[in-house]
């Protein structure tokens, strides 16, 4: 019988012992399935043609708090007072310093709260896992305090172009703020959007255009008809349905822990170590993959995550989305996968630690990111693992990718080789993350005597390293002295400009520009 511990409700027992799954995990997808019936009639009947933003915004809010209560009970408080505080925090503090105080604040809260619920309550086990939807209150606390800095603050010749569109010139009413962070659409699984794309959507400027006057700098606002949702959300839909059909029937056969098994390790020769490592990681992808798309589908049932029309006319309903499966799964280097990989999560990073710290910004970056996801010892290895890693593939292909692109046999050879290489240490690097525990993950290093640890660290000591942060900085600055030119570029793009958050969010520019030095 499933378990019964729970600090939510227990409606839904009946269900969760027909299933024999935990309570917790049925109340997260009947919420979330409730969250995408919401969404469509929030789209319907509470249109932004139809109603205000003030309603808009209180309905949006009570619907997220009503779901955060029926999963976690009293410890939804928890939402309320960290968002409660940290609007406090920008009110008092002030827009010159308020961003550094509300991340302390926010990330320090979201840690204690992660050390009570693990090393207190449930060590190991994720029944009751308040602090999932605080980690995505947590990237919006920061982001918007950031974003209001930015906006209210610094001045415009000092920002990069992205600084400069997501800047927020006034300061946000408490009801905003509150929708903001505690929607129904994103409240137990996200993903992180940007506080001028929330509030776009909401007051209904999602689908507002700007067309250039014949002198190129006279502008005229016009609204396009609003392309509908509905296929995308199919589309998305059926692949939660592959992804928790494959987790529920797959996913259990192939179990990580496995890898660390007495006898497997014993008998098990190492190709057969190797795939199954691949294979084990692989089925403990689609949960996430299920619980993200979900997440997308129901913003986009709302109608929120339109990004424009692709060069064939085709409405882009992925502004927010938090992967790309098919390039996560082909992906030939360490960069590739990080860039598909929850999306929204690397651009939060790259916005509030990367492209504000100047010493060794890859390496506070995965410390950050670790601290975020959690108190789990598993997590920092495989953060710091990750930094060795992603160093050591940058420094591989910054020395030889050049020498396979021609002719394109060649190349061929070279996609399958880093195909490879590149998943198993994928898969390597993240199999603390699903242990969790210290011994268990020394356990499966240890068995691999520390091989691509070994070897990443001799590439580093072998091989010439770029020095890419220089090198950004000096792109910044050329940015920074063309910044009006650049601005006058991009508002005069003609009838298929979006608002400007659309602009800033087309995440294939922020991906391959801006998240490049992050994450080769």
């Amino acid at each position: 019988m499933a378990t019964t511990s729970t600090t939510g409700s227990t409606l839904l027992q009946p269900l969760s012992n027909a299933v024999q799954l935990p309570i917790d995990q049925v109340n997260f997808v009947v919420c979330q399935l409730f969250a995408l019936l919401a969404a469509i009639w929030f789209r319907t009947y509470l249109h932004s043609s139809k109603t205000s933003s003030f309603i808009r915004h209180v309905v949006a809010t009570l619907l997220g708090l009503y779901l955060a209560l029926f999963c976690f009970g009293w410890y939804a408080l928890h939402f309320l007072v960290q968002s409660g505080i940290s609007y406090c925090i920008m009110i008092i503090i002030g827009v010159e310093n308020m961003h550094n105080y509300c991340f302390v604040f926010a990330l320090g809260y979201l840690t204690v709260c992660q050390v009570t619920r693990v090393y207190i309550f449930d060590y190991g086990q994720y029944s009751a896992d308040f602090s999932g939807p605080m980690m995505i209150i947590t990237q919006k606390i920061t982001s918007l305090a950031c974003e209001i800095h930015d906006g209210m603050f610094r001045k415009d010749e000092e920002l990069t172009s992205s600084q400069r569109d997501l800047a927020v010139r006034r300061m946000p009413s408490l009801l905003e703020y509150l929708s903001y962070n505690c929607n129904f659409m994103g409240i137990l699984a996200g993903p992180l959007c940007s506080y001028k794309d929330y509030i776009t959507f909401i007051e209904g400027r999602s689908y507002h255009m700007t067309q250039s006057g014949e002198n190129g700098k006279e502008e005229t606002q016009y609204e396009r008809t609003e392309p509908s949702p509905n296929t995308a959300v199919i589309q998305k839909l059926l692949i939660c349905g592959l992804s928790l059909l494959f987790h529920l029937t797959i996913c259990t056969t192939l179990p990580v822990e496995y890898n660390i098994d007495e006898h497997f390790q014993a008998t098990a020769s190492w190709p057969t170590k190797i795939i199954y490592l691949y294979i084990s990681l692989l089925a403990a992808r689609p949960k996430y993959y299920f619980a993200w798309t979900l997440a997308d589908a129901i913003n986009n049932a709302a109608g929120f995550g339109f990004r424009g029309y692709d060069k064939n006319g085709a409405a882009r309903w992925d502004l927010i989305s938090n992967l790309r499966i098919q390039q996560i799964e082909m992906s030939t280097s360490f960069k590739m996968f990080l860039d598909n990989w929850n999306i929204q999560t690397a651009l939060w990073l790259k916005r509030v630690c990367y492209e504000r710290t100047s010493f060794s910004p890859t390496i506070q970056t995965f410390i950050l990111s670790a601290i975020w996801h959690g108190v789990y010892p598993g997590y920092y290895l495989t953060f710091l693992t990750g930094v060795l890693m992603t160093l050591a593939a940058r420094a591989m292909r910054n020395n030889f990718r050049h020498y396979f692109i021609e002719p394109s046999q060649l190349k061929l050879f070279y996609d399958v080789i880093t195909w490879i290489v590149t998943q198993v240490a994928i898969s390597y690097t993240v199999v603390p993350f699903v242990l969790l525990s210290i011994k268990p993950s020394f356990m499966f290093y240890s068995s691999w005597y520390y091989c691509l640890h070994i070897l990443g660290i001799l590439v580093l000591l072998l091989l010439p390293v770029k020095k890419t942060q220089r090198r950004k900085n000096t792109h910044e600055n050329i940015q920074l002295s063309q910044s009006k030119k650049f601005d006058e570029g991009e508002n005069s793009l003609g009838p298929n400009s979006f608002s400007t958050t659309n602009n800033v969010c087309n995440q294939n520019q922020e991906i391959a520009s801006r998240h490049s030095s992050l994450k080769q």
